[in-house]
């Protein structure tokens, strides 16, 4: 990573990623998949002396949204989503959040992009990979010059998403997989939404889903 500082903190009841990526020539910051719990989300970029200017959300369960909104209104900064989560963001029943969390939440997306959309944030140009299995609308975040990949919950170390929530097909995963897999490079490092980092060559060789 030559200008990135990336960071993570695992928040919420089930163990979410939620991820910092720190230009280290500016400070600006990107705030990956807040999925809980704003306030040590806050605390956490104080101790990074970072200064946040977009949130990204990878998909749109509550376990990955669930601060966004107060982290918006916090730092008045805008949250970006794949154009085909926004239905599902918009849906207590399919975000999970009514039934799952206890607490119906909602959001908004200030900016739906598209696939193969770069977004240029905190001097970083991040292109946005559209990969359905785990909900219609889940994506993948890619800056390509960092080497790095937020894979929310599309890749996991040895392993995917489940595909049996709202929206969810495992066939759709399964060649979501074999595209972006197909794309990075294999030095590419890979973020998940739960659990240990990865890399595009170690998935390519043993994922048991491509």
């Amino acid at each position: 990573m030559k200008n990135l500082i990336l960071r993570g903190l695992v928040v919420g009841p089930v163990s979410t990623n939620c991820y910092f990526l720190k230009q280290k020539k500016t400070g600006e910051m990107i705030i990956v998949d807040p999925g809980a719990e704003s306030e040590r989300i806050i605390n956490a970029v104080q101790q990074l002396s970072g200064h946040p200017v977009g949130i990204l959300l990878t998909h749109g369960h509550y376990d990955h949204m669930c601060a966004a909104n107060e982290l918006r209104s916090h730092y008045q900064i805008p949250i970006y989503a794949a154009k085909e989560e926004e239905h599902l963001l918009l849906d207590t029943t399919e975000n999970l959040s009514a039934a799952w969390s206890g607490k119906p939440y909602t959001v908004k997306a200030d900016v739906y992009v598209d696939h193969g959309e770069k977004l240029e944030l905190a001097g970083f140009f991040v292109k946005t990979l559209l990969t359905p299995g785990h909900t219609t609308g889940s994506c993948c975040y890619w800056i390509e010059e960092e080497g790095v990949c937020l894979s929310g919950d599309t890749l996991f170390y040895g392993s995917c998403g489940r595909t049996d929530l709202p929206t969810g097909s495992m066939r759709s995963m399964r060649q979501s997989l074999k595209e972006l897999l197909e794309t990075l490079p294999e030095n590419t490092e890979i973020y998940p939404g739960h659990g240990e980092a990865t890399d595009a060559a170690f998935e390519k060789l043993h994922n048991p889903y491509l």
